[in-house]
């Protein structure tokens, strides 16, 4: 284990206190003397177990994830742990047709057991936040269970589990998890996550009661985005307003690497620190999808890359109605949020949403041309 310089220093203080009692301890009695250094020694150890909190996480991803694998059987796993490539990875897709147009092995296949052993892989590698990360995430899977009653296409077991190259501390290899509404993609480096996009999350409908449960696992993302088009001035958002709409995300699945050339609407670098705040705030909510080490590291690149990202919104500011779109676009992150046609209750909208980074989508891996 590789030790810090504070860390080493803590170690350096506990020998010396063992083998030279300061003198105004040395007036105390033992019992106190012993006290004392268990108070430092259990210091130390918090100490060092927060400079290896992340990779204790990594490595129980990789624990669950070797269990899950050991569960399935030799075709399974087949299906389950296939080659890093680019084909493999950009193969997904917000569309409810299961390995029709994925890689990997349908939960709905699973037994029971197997079931838990796949949701303990994605629990240990995402966001344990209530209605962020594994939360919004099976919150995302049983609003497909909610439509599947009654209707063909929809089901909570639609969704797939995959891993692009063997899960393991030294090389790099993927995580997916996705199907309708839902694409995961988190790609571990010599046992570090190093990126966290692309990450599509979609919803229909917007909030869905269920044994007494009211749910809504989009709604913090979706009131973190019009509270920042609610701060601006008149003049802030027309300067953030966009000349043309969307049908869809532009940057959604097939289109990786297709970012517009010229960025386009207001620059955050004009507004007051309480309006960067919440554009912070609104980038992180998509971020949370990954563990906490994970989010902090990549919300320090979007964070010192605030100035020279751009918000840009097309119809109307509340995000209510068919149409509605805002975007977030730095330097690195860009997230979309779009309010889509129903598709099951066409009366109403449903959300599309992605978060893509321009440099580390898919981990940097591979070359996008637009």
């Amino acid at each position: 284990m590789a030790l810090s310089g504070s860390t080493f220093l803590m170690i350096t203080i506990v020998v010396k206190w063992n083998f030279s009692i300061p003198p105004f301890f040395s007036n105390l009695d033992k019992k106190n003397q012993m006290k004392n250094l268990g108070t430092l020694f259990c210091l130390f150890l918090v100490l060092v177990c927060s400079q290896n909190s992340k990779a204790v996480s990594v490595r129980t991803v990789i624990r669950t994830a070797n269990t899950f694998i050991e569960s399935l059987n030799a075709d399974e796993q087949k299906a389950a742990v296939i080659g890093y490539t680019k084909e493999n990875a950009t193969k997904w897709t917000n569309l409810p047709c299961g390995l029709q147009c994925r890689v990997g092995v349908l939960l709905g296949s699973l037994t029971d057991i197997q079931l838990q052993n796949a949701k303990a892989v994605v629990k240990a590698a995402m966001g344990t936040l209530p209605s962020k990360g594994y939360d919004q995430a099976m919150q995302i899977l049983a609003a497909d269970g909610f439509l599947g009653t009654g209707r063909k296409g929809y089901s909570e077991g639609n969704y797939i589990i995959a891993f692009l190259g063997k899960p393991s501390i030294t090389g790099k290899w993927q995580l997916q998890l996705g199907g309708h509404h839902l694409a995961v993609n988190l790609t571990f480096d010599n046992g570090k996550v190093i990126s966290a996009s692309p990450l599509f999350i979609g919803l229909e409908p917007k909030t869905w009661t269920a044994n007494g449960v009211t749910y809504a696992p989009l709604k913090a993302n979706h009131d973190l985005l019009i509270a920042i088009l609610a701060s601006l001035s008149p003049e802030q958002l027309e300067s953030a307003k966009l000349n043309s709409g969307f049908g869809d995300v532009s940057v959604g699945p097939g289109a990786d690497g297709k970012f517009p050339a010229t960025k386009a609407g207001l620059k955050v670098g004009v507004l007051n620190k309480q309006q960067k705040t919440l554009v912070i705030d609104a980038i992180k909510a998509w971020v949370q999808i990954a563990d906490d080490a994970t989010v902090k590291k990549l919300m320090a690149f979007y964070t010192a890359e605030l100035d020279n990202t751009y918000i840009a919104y097309f119809g109307g500011p509340t995000l209510t109605n068919k149409g509605d779109y805002i975007r977030i676009d730095g330097p690195s992150v860009w997230i979309e949020f779009i309010c889509q046609p129903g598709a099951v209750f066409p009366a109403e909208v449903h959300y599309h949403t992605v978060y893509r980074d321009h440099i580390r989508d898919y981990g940097g891996s591979f070359s996008f041309f637009n």
